[in-house]
């Protein structure tokens, strides 16, 4: 698959589709910011209910995020009828995510007929400064 042109809208219609049936990330407030071929990066802003007792953003919303962009920029390379699940992945923890709003940006490095590996990383904002909070390697089935 060509990564340079445009996606086809299909494609794009289908990742907005299923990211509007995630619960987990409507109830996080996410949302899609860039869906590009083997690349998507969302955005969480910054709640409250989403920081740890130091009121920094909590790492298992981070990790959320993470796992979905990755997700996301995999099934970007899949056909029609296929489904993607995560079969594991690791984040490093780089600096505390604390701002106004974080965004994940998963990247394809492998697309294969049964397994994907997307790079992952995550920016905090603040301020209209970005600080890299994490990184990571993740593994994604390709189902259908």
């Amino acid at each position: 698959m060509d990564r340079s042109g445009p996606l086809n809208p299909e494609i794009v219609a289908r990742l907005e589709d299923s990211f509007a049936a995630q619960g987990l990330m409507q109830h996080l407030g996410a949302e899609m910011v860039t869906i590009r071929c083997g690349e998507v990066v969302l955005r969480l802003p910054f709640r409250r209910q989403l920081s740890q007792q130091h009121g920094f953003f909590h790492a298992g919303a981070t990790t959320a995020l993470a796992d979905s962009a990755g997700g996301y920029a995999a099934f970007t390379m899949f056909k029609p009828g296929e489904e993607v699940l995560t079969t594991e992945f690791k984040l490093n923890l780089l600096n505390p995510a604390r701002g106004d709003a974080i965004e994940a940006t998963g990247r394809v490095v492998k697309s294969g007929r049964t397994l994907s590996i997307c790079q992952l990383d995550v920016w905090a904002e603040e301020g209209g400064a970005r600080t890299h909070v994490a990184t990571g390697l993740q593994t994604l089935i390709r189902l259908g």
